[in-house]
């Protein structure tokens, strides 16, 4: 089963060259059954990454372009009175789909943004005292700009926390770029790709993770990072249950792509970074020595013993 996530991989890695660590963090977010937010500059291929994973594996995508003007119900979906039938009927939004690409989601006001909070959490939205169910499996992948930039809207704690892991793509090395200058369009290969896993597939990779083993002492050097966070200094509040979660599920992920039916730190380590650093504020003794919450992350895991 992970051979094909290995292929999905392959994949991507053709529209996304140069990125092949950054493309296994969002498979590992995506096989953990989280929510991925990509923070960049623009045009480094946040968007590419998105269309090309849905595509690849075969999920149902929409795209919605954040801006200050949008509303709530651009998003989730609004009800319309019908004559003929001489009632309300709901007119679903693009959340009503596999993948929904939220693209610079921190350009919306908070309002906005605060309408895919349900969602993300319960996989719901509820529109006028109704509840209902989105497709299955489904995914926020969100994209965004960073916060110095003009028109951005900082994301609140409350949303960052439901993001399973934030990994950054960075400028491609020498080579990649020329790659880039000298082959054909991404949006024109985007189109040729074909699905190479199915979501049933999918969610049966997200079951074989509950198999994969996590020791007592795993559980506990977990523990220990996450206390970390919340009694070290560095950070302004620590890790919530939620993220410690996410720190397993992820872990567990991880060791399933490196053919391991166990987790041992190094998974741990491995994943650590982009599952906390978006959920942590540096303390102010922390911020005046101008580290940012990825570095204060690094000094927390070299602070725990093993």
């Amino acid at each position: 089963m992970f051979s094909k996530v290995h292929a999905v991989a392959r994949q991507v890695g053709e529209i996304v060259v140069g990125k092949d660590f950054q493309i296994r963090q969002a498979l590992v977010c995506l096989l953990a059954g989280g929510h991925l937010l990509i923070e960049d500059v623009p045009g480094v291929g946040k968007t590419t990454l998105a269309h090309a994973l849905a595509t690849t594996l075969g999920l149902r995508f929409n795209r919605v372009q954040f801006t200050s003007d949008l509303l709530p119900a651009d998003v989730i979906g609004i009800s319309v009175f019908d004559r003929e039938k001489g009632g309300f009927a709901f007119h679903p939004g693009p959340v009503f789909t596999q993948v929904l690409l939220a693209d610079e989601i921190n350009r919306a006001t908070p309002k906005t943004q605060s309408a895919l909070l349900e969602a993300m959490e319960e996989g719901q939205v509820s529109v006028d005292a109704v509840t209902r169910d989105l497709p299955q499996p489904f995914f926020v992948i969100a994209t965004q700009n960073p916060t110095h930039q003009i028109g951005t809207f900082a994301l609140p704690e409350s949303q960052l926390d439901r993001f399973l892991m934030c990994i950054s793509l960075g400028y491609p090395d020498r080579e990649a770029e020329r790659g880039l200058l000298r082959g054909e369009d991404r949006r024109s290969l985007l189109r040729q790709m074909s699905a190479v896993m199915q979501p049933e597939e999918l969610q049966a990779a997200q079951s074989l993770l509950r198999e994969v083993h996590t020791s007592d002492a795993l559980i506990d050097y977990v523990q220990s990072l996450v206390q970390a966070s919340r009694q070290g200094g560095l950070f302004a509040e620590g890790l919530s249950p939620r993220a410690a979660i996410a720190l397993v599920q992820a872990a567990r992920a991880w060791a399933a792509l490196e053919g391991r039916n166990h987790v041992i730190p190094e998974d741990v380590q491995a994943v650590l970074v982009p599952v906390a650093a978006h959920r942590l504020r540096p303390a102010r003794s922390a911020s005046g020595l101008g580290s940012s919450s990825r570095e204060l992350v690094q000094q927390l895991l070299k602070s725990v013993r093993v």
